[in-house]
């Protein structure tokens, strides 16, 4: 399609007015609520037959009643409130006294099955919600017992938060806030905004903040200790506000990381991505990414820990149907099979800023909140203006004349997360099941001389693939003995990979892709079709000694079948967590020079992928099921399901749908769906960790009586505080002299890979650097390295 200028400037028009953002605040519906009077914080669960709500107080799991599915809840002072599942009814509870020692007592506060409600809002004394069809917002309770006024049926709103005695919404028709109650505050409020026009409303204590339809962020009300003095930054910067007494925080978009303003809470947690945040008065809580844990922090948090052990928590609702603009990803599981999580329709600006790198404070601790401001600016563009035509002109006249490069014209739209931080779900998730996209590739600029190694490079390729057999599915049908059960060894990206023995004795691995043809599972089978065509096209022309080779395949009717090299010793992931293999076969890997040796191996078999392979190839789904072991224990990568045709620099990037697999997956393109060969040194990393600690991505912490946990979140802290000898594996033991600083460079190169930001991780070269002088120290070489001299990223 060819913009004209014209159709150019309806489309940033559009995307200038049509921005949806998620806010939590004080009073405003969240799948998390903290009720701040009794330091009780709540959660709807995630991964059971009903999202049920759990409380947390006093250090103690509290059941709330009745157990079944809700959407949203909020909290006020003493009490939450929870909207049951299509918004038919309303449900609160008191926080200060508990039922049989063990559960809080429930009183139903509307039930109507013929108007549904949705934007529950609980401020300290009253509850409010508005009518889903007509945009009336209703209201009940109240201070002392006297009812909450309702702002009457004629304004009618697309939004509504609530605040200490005062609520405010933004109307419909032209996004003014409006403001009702018995508190003078929202009065003031309601002045301050004047005019303005609003996305997005949330409310404090005493105060409100959003965002404006361009996307800037604007606070009013009380200003007695700075919380009105939001941090400057570029337009669309925020996607998720929260605010308690005097300050306020927000999620930014670009990285999930919370940023605050303001007084009373000034600490933030650093290097943790966030879903959604939620307010008290003088302390937040926020559902991480990474495994949808809630964790809460600032002045006022009663408990000495920050985590809140309720298990998972879904990051919105559960509803059934499709979603305009996607699902987050394992939602049905998230759900139990009763619908999908629905991701926010958010949009940019057409030329967003790009990314620069966030310093790294260490994984977890609190840190003071920076008074740095952005000095990054975005163009904004005033509709209508002769300045913003001349400006989209140019933006035409760049794109025409192939110059975007010079001016960074780069478009993405980001998404929240719902990632990985993406170590997302936890127990209720197979780690070794992988989502596939539709097959995609980049645009590659190559310099001359790195052109010219690649083409040395790409003719053994070329070879390997002339040596690539077509089989007849009759063929491979005897081999494997009709596909037997007993034959069966696993599954892969697009299908099930069973033992089979060919006609000339060579025993192979042959991978078979489903064939059902039922309308429920149409889409899956184009998703194993597209993951057949990328493995075919990807494999057929790699040959390295740290890859799985192909050794055929097999198109006919509808059966799609690859044959592998077989790899007798299986699979990494098994030698590490599977109990049969732990206590039997598995000693070999329980050597501390085995371990390292095998991650040099698979190290390799990527640094090929990223560097010499024509095009670079970003694997997406580099995980211990997918690193294989053969009959000599050389690691080769697998599985090639996913992978993408990359960019030749890391600065380059492309804009696709994020997959991989739960725990493994880089929290960046999970957030940003920004796809680097960092993405692949992020799940890389978490490998490391696994080898290092014999524990699975994502696993049940048994030492503390925790939820699910990522093994990145449990390693992490641990190795940055020098406590290494804490996380190693039991079966190993602690590292042998001449062993413990391989084992300890091993760490640090791992903890490296797993930095929240892409341009913070090493890229493989340094890695396969890195693990050839862990092997070499490790084999007790007269070869001297300290630890601190290891390669790290220099960009």
């Amino acid at each position: 399609m060819t913009l004209t200028p014209f159709s150019l400037l309806t489309t940033v028009i559009v995307l200038l007015t049509t921005v949806s953002h998620v806010v939590t605040a004080l009073g405003s519906a969240s799948t998390v609520a903290v009720t701040f009077g009794t330091g009780t914080v709540c959660g709807i669960i995630a991964g059971e037959s009903t999202q049920r709500i759990q409380c947390y107080q006093n250090g103690l799991n509290v059941s709330v009643l009745p157990n079944v599915s809700f959407e949203a809840i909020s909290g006020g002072r003493t009490f939450f409130c929870g909207l049951r599942s299509g918004g038919f009814s309303i449900h609160c509870w008191e926080t200060q006294t508990l039922v049989n020692s063990s559960s809080f007592r429930p009183k139903r506060i509307y039930s109507n099955y013929n108007v549904s409600l949705t934007d529950l809002a609980v401020g300290d004394d009253h509850v409010c919600a508005r009518e889903v069809g007509s945009g009336i917002a209703r209201c009940w309770r109240g201070k002392g017992g006297s009812p909450f006024p309702s702002p009457g049926v004629g304004l009618k709103f697309r939004g509504i938060t609530s605040g200490s005695s005062f609520s405010c919404g933004i109307l419909r028709n032209d996004g003014k806030v409006i403001c009702w109650g018995g508190n003078k505050i929202g009065v003031e409020i309601q002045r301050q905004f004047g005019n303005l026009s609003m996305s997005s409303l949330a409310a404090g204590d005493s105060h409100a903040c959003g965002l404006t339809r361009t996307g800037f962020l604007v606070c009013k009300g009380n200003n007695d200790s700075g919380q009105l003095d939001v941090p400057r930054g570029p337009a669309f910067e925020f996607s998720s506000l929260s605010l308690g007494r005097n300050f306020g925080c927000g999620i930014r978009r670009r990285n999930g990381l919370v940023l605050c303003w303001g007084g009373g809470n000034n600490r933030t947690v650093a290097d943790v991505s966030f879903e959604s945040i939620v307010a008290g008065l003088d302390f937040m809580c926020g559902l991480t990414t990474r495994n949808l844990t809630v964790i809460c922090w600032g002045n006022g948090w009663f408990n000495s820990e920050s985590v809140v052990h309720l298990g998972m928590v879904i990051p919105g609702p559960c509803v059934e149907g499709s979603c305009n603009c996607g699902t987050y990803l394992n939602s049905e599981t998230l759900c139990y099979g009763s619908g999908n999580i629905c991701k926010p329709c958010q949009t940019e600006l057409p030329i967003p800023v790009p990314l620069t790198p966030i310093p790294s404070h260490g994984p977890l601790p609190l840190s003071p909140l920076s008074k740095g401001i952005n000095k990054l600016s975005l163009a904004f563009f005033i509709v209508g203006s002769i300045g913003a035509f001349a400006g989209i002109c140019a933006i035409i006249y760049c794109l025409r004349q192939g110059i975007c490069k010079f001016l960074h014209c780069r478009t993405h739209i980001p998404v929240q997360p719902t990632a990985a931080d993406a170590n997302i779900v936890a127990a209720v998730v197979d780690n070794n099941d992988s989502i596939a996209p539709p097959l995609r590739s980049f645009t590659i600029r190559r310099s001359s001389s790195r052109r010219l190694g690649r083409q040395r490079s790409g003719s053994s390729s070329s070879k390997q693939a002339e040596k690539t057999k077509n089989f007849s599915f009759s063929e491979l049908e005897n081999a494997s003995n009709n596909f037997s059960m007993e034959n069966r060894i696993g599954s892969g990206s697009f299908g099930v990979v069973y033992r089979g023995k060919l006609q000339d004795g060579r025993e192979v691995a042959i991978k078979r892709g489903e064939s059902e043809t039922s309308a429920k599972k149409v889409k899956k089978v184009q998703e194993k079709e597209t993951a057949f065509e990328s493995e075919l096209a990807l494999l057929s022309r790699l040959h390295h000694k740290h890859l799985v080779g192909l050794v055929g395949f097999c198109h006919e009717n509808e059966e799609r079948l690859l044959v592998y090299e077989y790899m007798s010793n299986g699979s990494l992931h098994d030698h590490l967590h599977n109990k049969d293999n732990i206590e039997k076969s598995s000693s070999i890997v329980n050597s501390w020079k085995m371990r390292i040796k095998i991650a040099l191996d698979a190290a390799r078999g990527i640094h090929y992928l990223h560097n010499y392979a024509v095009p670079p190839i970003i694997h997406r789904d580099i995980k211990s099921s997918n690193i294989l072991l053969d009959a000599n224990w050389t690691a080769r990568v697998s599985d090639f399901g996913l992978s993408l045709m990359g960019p030749e620099s890391d600065q380059e990037f492309m804009s696709t749908s994020a997959v991989g697999t739960v725990g493994y997956i880089d929290p960046e393109y999970y957030v940003l769906n920004v796809l680097t060969p960092k993405s692949d040194v992020y799940g890389f990393g978490v490998v490391l960790l696994e080898l290092l600690t014999g524990r699975k991505a994502v696993f049940r912490n048994e030492e503390d009586g925790t939820g699910p946990i990522g093994v990145v979140e449990y390693a992490t802290p641990r190795i940055s505080a020098g406590d290494l000898q804490k996380v190693v594996d039991s079966r190993i033991g602690v590292p042998e002299i001449h062993e413990a600083e391989a084992v300890e460079l091993m760490a640090y190169t791992a903890i490296n890979c797993v930095n929240l930001e892409g341009k913070e991780r090493p890229n493989m070269t340094d890695i396969v650097g890195n693990l050839e002088k862990a092997l070499t120290l490790c084999e007790n070489s007269p070869a001297s390295l300290s630890s601190t001299t290891m390669s790290l990223p220099s960009d």
